[in-house]
């Protein structure tokens, strides 16, 4: 009776052994890793994109994340980029300087002006003013006449508007839960097809992390794939994370709410929602950014409205800036391409038909190239 005992004994202890090894077999390789965390919500599902990371050799993740350039260093690199661009103001100065000024001289004048998308308005402005200092001053010396149109020029840029972001986290709306976290300041990004809005989007958020600010992103152009792709890219390399939906077409204002939500939620700074191009005759589309903009504030008011502007489109850039305002109140602006100063009288436009100023600009297509504008800096640029 012994003999069979201990061969059960023996089967039942094998059994388990098996079934232990079997088990942990499971556990360390045949069930396959989750993609992401993902976060459902009443309207959409939502894919919460951390920062980048990699499988390194040793089989551990490992994040490879960028330093992005200081404020300073930016400013610096670009003001010598747009001095070596040759500006609108070098030629009217070129003219200037030739002295006993003909009817001749003046219109070449003129029309430097006007090609430079300052507008009938201000360059009639400007000429009048002009033609009083020459008057006044009556010389030829270049650095008298420089300094006389210098000031005219940085008079209408306007120095002493506000120019600075608006980061200052919000007071919660009535309806939000405490317990949720302080919403972090919002920042709502805008603007038509083609003026570089998504990748302006995550240089914004290379700025802001340069600034040591927390960001988090939001993917609100849902009804382009490539957009929200690009987007989580561009925030993997500084370690963003980015709120974006797991389906094509999903509500806009559904992402950007969750955008918000997980920024009151994780404790940032800053929250920054992209959202989809738009054409300024699209009334539909514009009523669109108008929700997502009542559905951000369901957490705490937007405290800036960027709108992206290519410094190239001029006057036709000008309309599109007024539509926007109109829908949903613009506060600053971004110009993109002043990869010269030819046409950098649209700085002037903008700002005196709109009433805000320009905040950011872009020249070129690096990632650190997009600085705070500077007034004084650009006016010398136009100028050397």
């Amino acid at each position: 009776m012994e003999t069979p005992l201990i061969v059960l004994a023996v089967v039942v202890v094998l059994a388990l052994v098996g079934g232990l090894w079997f088990y942990a077999g499971r556990r360390k390789g045949d069930v396959p890793p989750e993609v992401g965390p993902h976060r459902p919500t009443s309207a959409d599902d939502v894919l919460l994109t951390p920062p980048d990371e990699r499988e390194g050799e040793t089989g551990t993740a490992t994040a490879t994340l960028e330093r992005p350039e200081s404020i300073p260093g930016r400013m610096q690199r670009l003001r010598a980029r747009l001095a070596g661009s040759g500006g609108f103001g070098k030629a009217v100065l070129s003219v200037m300087s030739r002295g006993d000024l003909t009817e001749a001289d003046w219109e070449e004048i003129e029309d430097t002006l006007l090609t430079s998308d300052l507008g009938l308005e201000v360059t009639t402005e400007l000429m009048d003013n002009l033609r009083t200092q020459a008057k006044v001053l009556d010389t030829t010396d270049p650095g008298a006449i420089r300094g006389v149109l210098r000031e005219q020029l940085l008079a209408l840029v306007d120095p002493t508007m506000d120019r600075s972001l608006n980061l200052t986290r919000p007071v919660p709306a009535e309806s939000w839960n405490a317990a949720d976290g302080a919403p972090a300041a919002a920042v709502l990004m805008v603007g038509v097809n083609g003026t570089g809005k998504t990748t302006t989007c995550g240089k914004l958020a290379r700025v802001l992390v340069a600034q040591d600010k927390t960001v988090v992103m939001g993917a609100a152009d849902t009804f382009r794939a490539a957009a929200a792709e690009q987007l989580t890219t561009w925030g993997e390399r500084v370690g963003v994370d980015v709120v974006r939906s797991d389906r094509e077409g999903a509500d806009p204002a559904s992402v950007a709410y969750d955008a918000a939500r997980e920024a009151s939620r994780t404790g940032v700074d800053v929250v920054l929602v992209d959202t989809a191009g738009r054409l300024q005759n699209k009334a539909g589309l514009m009523d669109e950014l108008g929700k997502i903009k009542r559905v951000m504030e369901k957490v705490a008011p937007v405290g800036e409205i960027l709108l992206v502007l290519d410094a190239t489109t001029g006057q036709n850039g000008m309309r599109q800036a007024q539509v926007f305002s109109e829908a949903v109140g613009v506060t600053g602006i971004v110009l993109t391409k002043m990869d010269g100063t030819a046409k950098g009288g649209i700085v002037v436009t903008v700002q005196r038909e709109l009433g805000v100023p320009v905040k950011l600009v872009g020249l070129g297509e690096g990632a650190d190239d997009l600085a705070p504008f500077d007034p004084e800096g650009f006016v010398d640029a136009l100028l050397a």
